[in-house]
């Protein structure tokens, strides 16, 4: 279980970091002035939640996972795991579910829709492991 917080906790630092635009080198230096690390893998609990608040002072907003039907959790959880993976936000997967379903949350999509969604996110990352930019 606490693997799994470390690792969402981690997961959102990362996406953070692309969503406020942070180049390796400010990134570091934002990791050390506020845990004393310079690798996110270093980061202990409390570390993680001073890295996190200070992200979200500069302006990132956290995009919780959507609320979701029981039979929807699973195809959820997938896509949730393929965003973490490739360091996507939720928005990313929303903007999918417009683009293919004119639906304005995931939350609204049907099963099938949600598949749609992982279809779409594995194509990405397939298309970016062929290409390298993984």
């Amino acid at each position: 279980m606490k693997t799994n917080i470390r690792n969402k906790e981690l997961s959102q630092i990362h996406i953070a970091k692309k969503e406020l635009g942070l180049d390796d080198e400010t990134y570091r230096a934002m990791l050390w002035t506020c845990a004393r690390v310079t690798s996110s893998k270093d980061l202990d609990f409390s570390g993680r939640i001073a890295v996190l608040k200070h992200m979200k002072a500069r302006g990132w907003k956290n995009h919780a996972a959507p609320k979701v039907a029981r039979e929807k959790v699973n195809i959820t959880s997938k896509i949730h795991a393929l965003l973490a993976e490739m360091k996507l936000p939720w928005s990313y997967a929303e903007g999918i579910a417009k683009q293919m379903y004119k639906r304005e949350k995931l939350e609204w999509c049907k099963p099938a829709e949600l598949r749609g969604i992982v279809v779409a996110l594995l194509y990405k990352q397939n298309k970016e492991r062929e290409t390298g930019n993984d």
